[in-house]
């Protein structure tokens, strides 16, 4: 009777000390909520206390102020982004799994890689080339590099599931006149619903806050999106933080939400293909 009073004691430090290590992680959250609803020079003045007058409509100035638009076009880059990735992605591991010949073989180095490319080495040719295109200052010179940069790790996730498909799957879909995109529809595909979830969730999470494209290859305000979009919003707002912090907590709520219902699947993603049974 005594063991699970035991096994519990023992685990307390850890427990103790991930509790810790999560206060530690949330307090910047916790102070940005919080300062959200203070005036400037409470911000300044009494920067780790309550706020002695609640202003809630420092979130209707910031909406009003721009935040919606940047808010309207990072949902529309980041929704494009993830659905492209995941598409490309999934496609692109099925013909790694299929195919067993050389090129698959270069593709799989050349995905490899591309996970040790840093996006800061390549800001000027990317420049040149949607300039080239005339492509500079859309939606689609944010796209276009923020799918390019996601696909490497999708499609090393999504193989790894892939890799677990019984070959028998195939064969059977084959011997039912499923073709090579049908047997992928019907065989691979709903298999990999929980890398797929994890694949959007990281996808989301680079694309909502990458803040370097989204500065240099768009120039109009009315295309920008969160991150560079703020940064123009504290230029405009001067010394106006509560209302900067309430447009930054707007910003923050969509991913934390996100990381709190995908918290399962990423987790199970990340380890997929892991052990093999």
């Amino acid at each position: 009777m005594r063991l699970p009073y035991v096994a519990g004691v023992r685990l307390l430090p850890g427990r103790l000390v991930l509790t810790a290590y999560a206060l530690i992680l949330a307090f910047p959250l916790l102070w940005m909520i919080v300062s959200s609803f203070k005036p400037t020079l409470e911000v300044y003045g009494r920067p780790w206390s309550l706020p002695s007058t609640w202003r809630f409509d420092n979130y209707s100035k910031a909406w009003e102020m721009g935040v919606s638009q940047y808010f309207v076009n990072s949902l529309f880059v980041t929704a494009i982004t993830t659905a492209a990735v995941l598409a490309v992605a999934a496609l692109a591991a099925y013909s790694l799994v299929r195919l067993r010949n050389w090129a698959a073989r270069l593709t799989m180095l050349i995905v490899m890689g591309a996970l040790v490319i840093s996006p800061q080495v390549s800001i000027v040719p990317l420049y040149d080339l949607l300039g080239r295109f005339g492509l500079l200052d859309t939606y689609t010179a944010m796209i276009l590099p923020y799918v390019a940069y996601r696909l490497p790790m999708a499609i090393l996730l999504i193989r790894a599931v892939f890799l677990e498909v019984p070959r028998e799957l195939e064969e059977a879909s084959r011997l039912d006149g499923c073709g090579s995109l049908r047997t992928f529809l019907n065989v691979y595909w709903p298999v990999s619903a929980g890398v797929l979830a994890t694949a959007a969730i990281l996808t989301i999470y680079y694309t909502w806050n990458e803040f370097l494209f989204a500065l240099i290859f768009v120039d109009s305000d009315s295309l920008r999106t969160i991150p560079a979009g703020l940064m123009a919003f504290r230029d405009a707002l001067a010394t106006d933080w509560g209302v900067l912090l309430a447009g930054l907590t707007i910003a923050a709520v969509p991913v934390v939400v996100v990381f709190l219902l995908g918290q399962r699947f990423l987790i199970a993603g990340i380890t997929a293909g892991s052990v093999k049974g």
